[in-house]
């Protein structure tokens, strides 16, 4: 029955309502796979199986009595950490429990809900989500399964959101992306994941970090698990009465913008030749390229590299509404914080101003294009271990959010998805980035993608650990 797991989204969605396989099965297979990888992975901090089984016989007996909630009836899925779930502990990663009042269910999780959705438990992050290399010092760091020999990190701050698919626990992992924390797993572990429009999603019972950049998401195993769910859940969170379908998308209409210097210098090696080589298969299928310079990215990193406006916000919401953490913080996530209080609030204005200035500059310039494309890190996975020193840790971490953080600065939506390896053997993702409300069209472009391109499966096949290992 665990091969179940591994068949698409869709077709498994089909068996259940052909009740050629069941919720409780599929729940069956996840733990099994989640008792089997969890020492090694370490993916979850609270896994829930008898609250995943009253939801799972909840769905068998929907699909029994011909009742179909959604797309998402029936499968497991995993939450992050800082998103309440009734009955679960939020800790947003920290070492101590939230209050109450942060167990609260939000819309994409109250989506998940309305679905009758099979939510497994939650996964590890870095603390407040403060991070983009997954460490956590008060609970440990998921491995990134592509390293059986060296402990390397999954990626953050959606660390175990990523993991839990590689393990084969959940189908669909949500996150949230304030920087890149979505992508930036995604693409370090081979899935898939999509920052969308700031907005569009709200943030009601997500433990923030910083509201004006932080976005609800999710990541999958593939685009084709992806926009089979996207339309539902969108359509919910957004308050829309019925879910759209995706737009068509043919290849051969597609302007595609090849981004400037700033997202291809300094890569690790390997990382922009697999981007490379896969935007040549995609222009070979009949995408049409043209030079792209998004002025307004070095202005907004230069802004993020000096602590935009994150760590103020983050500052704020401590102070207000958990005083007595400040000592408790994870270092890396400290650092961070180390002069917050002396930004003047000027400052903070000006840097917002400068931020909706750019923001608007930025959006008019994809006019000509459907998308933008370029390697989605630039950094390599490192071990744990090379990133012990405070100043390693650093650059490894702006440089693994260097080319997702400007989505995020500019208001923009973009989303990842795996298409080769860099010279360590490790997963590259490949990343479009679209005008800000263009989500939906970038799911479908992405998706086009997928088609020319393979899935990671076939493109770079199973990870050393994990579910699909071996195979």
């Amino acid at each position: 029955m665990t091969d179940w797991l591994d068949r698409p989204l869709a077709g498994i969605a089909a068996g259940l309502r052909a009740r050629e396989v069941t919720s409780d099965a599929l729940l069956d297979a996840a733990c099994a796979r989640h008792a089997r990888w969890e020492s090694e992975l370490a993916a979850y901090i609270h896994f829930d199986e008898e609250a995943a089984r009253r939801a799972a016989a909840k769905a068998d007996a929907a699909f029994a009595s011909g009742a179909d909630h959604g797309p998402l009836q029936g499968i497991p899925i995993s939450v992050k950490d800082l998103y309440g779930v009734v009955g679960m502990p939020t800790y947003a990663g920290s070492r101590r429990r939230l209050p109450g009042r942060w167990e609260t269910e939000g819309p994409l999780v109250a989506a998940l809900c309305d679905q009758s959705a099979v939510i497994v438990g939650k996964t590890h992050m870095v603390e407040f989500a403060f991070g983009g290399l997954g460490v956590n010092a008060h609970w440990g760091t998921p491995r990134n399964p592509w390293d059986a020999k060296r402990y390397r990190v999954p990626g953050g701050s959606s660390s175990g959101a990523a993991v839990s698919l590689a393990e084969g626990s959940a189908l669909i992992a949500l996150g949230s992306d304030t920087a890149g924390s979505i992508r930036v797993p995604a693409s370090m572990t081979g899935c898939v994941g999509l920052k969308p429009t700031a907005g569009r999603w709200p943030l009601d019972g997500i433990v923030p970090l910083s509201p004006t950049f932080d976005t609800p998401g999710y990541l999958a195993r593939t685009l084709a698990d992806y926009a089979f769910t996207f339309p539902g859940l969108d359509a919910f969170c957004r308050g829309v009465p019925a879910p759209e379908p995706l737009p068509a998308v043919a290849l051969g209409d597609v302007r595609l913008g090849i981004a400037d210097d700033f997202f291809w210098d300094d890569c690790a090696p390997g990382i922009a030749e697999a981007v490379e080589d896969a935007v040549g298969e995609l222009c070979a299928a009949g995408a049409h390229r043209a030079p792209f310079r998004l002025e307004e990215a070095a202005d907004a990193y230069a802004i993020f590299r000096a602590g935009g406006l994150a760590a103020a916000e983050f500052n704020a919401f401590l102070k207000a509404e958990l005083p007595d953490r400040f000592d408790d913080l994870d270092a890396v996530v400290a650092a961070r914080m180390a002069d917050v209080d002396q930004m003047p609030a000027h400052e903070y204005a000006r840097r917002r101003t400068r931020f909706a200035a750019l923001t608007a500059a930025a959006n008019a310039r994809f006019a000509g294009v459907d998308a933008i494309v370029f390697p989605s890190s630039a950094v390599s996975p490192p071990t744990v271990d090379e990133i012990r020193d405070p100043e390693a840790y650093r650059e490894n971490n702006m440089g693994a959010l260097r080319n997702t953080s400007i989505a995020n600065l500019l208001g923009l939506c973009a989303i990842t998805l795996p298409v080769g390896r860099d010279r360590l053997g490790l997963p590259v993702g490949l990343q479009l980035m679209a005008a800000g409300g263009d989500d939906a069209q970038l799911v479908a472009l992405a998706l086009a993608a997928e088609r020319v391109l393979g899935t990671a499966e076939v493109r770079i096949g199973p990870p050393p650990l994990g579910a699909s290992a071996g195979l």
